[in-house]
């Protein structure tokens, strides 16, 4: 490697370090906000970090000896512009200081996360068979590019055509191949097992969750995806609104949905089980659902149901259910109480209560600790 290729590697290295230390510093920042939710493109997350400022020299105050030699105010750079030339204090012409994004890889980014939480690494339960490339080039294929051309397989199809076609001669035994006599090296499809997973995010969007609710929802969805997407090789995720009635809906729906109407929790719960069944197979699956809600539920009697849908069909087909309470002014937060004295310290189910922002991390801990 040549010095200035070497000196470049070097500083990469240096710069990505430095990226990580700030990562790692404001990484409870980031877990308690929604600033890097939608900055996600495939398995690369783009993250604001804030330029470095340059050292400068700064005007003392009265009576200070040294100083930069310069008439200009106490505490101001030398070579910034006085109050109202170049725009400072007024409108200006002068270019403003823009973040710096860079691009981080999930993985790398949950590998954060789970230094900062001490999160396990989780043990996969089911494996779904997907049919993926195969490693070796043991097919043929009419098409490919040049660089895996079989002049044998080639020349043989362009004999067999010519013979065929009758055009072949003893006395000038030529054989052109034409486009469609090419053949190609290719690799072999072939099932390949690999842990899948699924998340089901269901939410309460009634009357009583407002936008602060909700985004603390957003926060602890998108914190837990990236985790478990750094965990499974093959990652589905379901969204799921209710308030008396719940749908199936796409992402930007579930963070967008206005919020109305009352609340019956288990038309969420059936609504689960009923896609689980008919999609996710347990055996294959490893499932995993989220519930968010400010604890109020319509009547004890549903949430009789939700408890009898739990016991009787969704637990014995999932790794962990997961529920979240939001603190809101109108929330009674009973229903976290139920599942609490319902299942006290149950192997599988997992609650824990977010009084506000600050309370998101714990609650991402709570929700992956147990490594299932």
């Amino acid at each position: 490697m040549s010095r200035p290729a070497h000196r470049m590697a070097t500083d990469q290295a240096r710069f990505r370090d430095i990226v990580r230390g700030r990562l790692r510093e404001d990484l409870r920042k980031y877990l308690q906000s929604s600033e890097l939710i939608g900055r996600q493109a495939g398995r690369v997350i783009s993250i604001p970090v804030p330029q470095i400022e340059l050292p400068r020299f700064r005007f003392g105050g009265p009576g200070e000896k040294g100083g930069a030699g310069a008439k200009g105010k106490p505490g101001q750079g030398k070579g910034e512009p006085q109050d109202g030339e170049n725009g400072v204090g007024g409108s200006g012409d002068q270019p403003g200081q823009h973040p710096l994004e860079v691009e981080v890889e999930i993985e790398e980014l949950a590998e954060l996360l789970g230094k900062e939480l001490g999160l396990p690494r989780i043990e996969p339960r089911g494996c779904k068979k997907l049919w993926v490339e195969g490693g070796r080039y043991t097919g043929v294929a009419p098409e490919g590019p040049n660089s895996l051309r079989l002049f044998r397989r080639t020349f043989r199809q362009a004999l067999q055509r010519t013979i065929a076609s009758g055009e072949w001669d003893p006395a000038d035994p030529r054989v052109v191949p034409i486009p469609a006599d090419q053949r190609y090296r290719a690799q072999r499809s072939h099932p390949k097992p690999q842990s899948a997973a699924v998340l089901v995010h269901m939410m309460d969007v009634s009357g009583s969750m407002g936008r602060e609710q909700k985004d603390m929802v957003r926060i602890q969805a998108f914190w837990t995806d990236t985790w478990l997407r750094s965990q499974y090789e093959s990652i589905e995720v379901v969204y799921i609104v209710h308030d008396a009635e719940a749908k199936e809906v796409d992402q930007e729906t579930f963070f967008r949905v206005r919020e109305s109407g009352g609340t019956k929790i288990s038309s969420a719960y059936a609504l689960c089980r009923d896609i689980v069944r008919e999609r996710y197979p347990a055996d294959q699956w490893n499932i995993y659902p989220f519930h968010y809600s400010d604890g109020d539920n319509w009547s004890a009697r549903d949430t009789k149901e939700c408890l009898r849908i739990l016991d009787d069909e969704l637990l014995p087909m999932v790794n962990q259910f997961a529920y979240s309470q939001v603190k809101s002014v109108y929330g009674s937060g009973q229903f976290k109480v139920d599942l609490d004295h319902h299942y006290g310290e149950h192997e599988v189910v997992v609650t824990a209560a977010v009084e506000d922002r600050m309370g998101v991390p714990e609650a991402i801990r709570k929700f992956l600790q147990r490594g299932r």
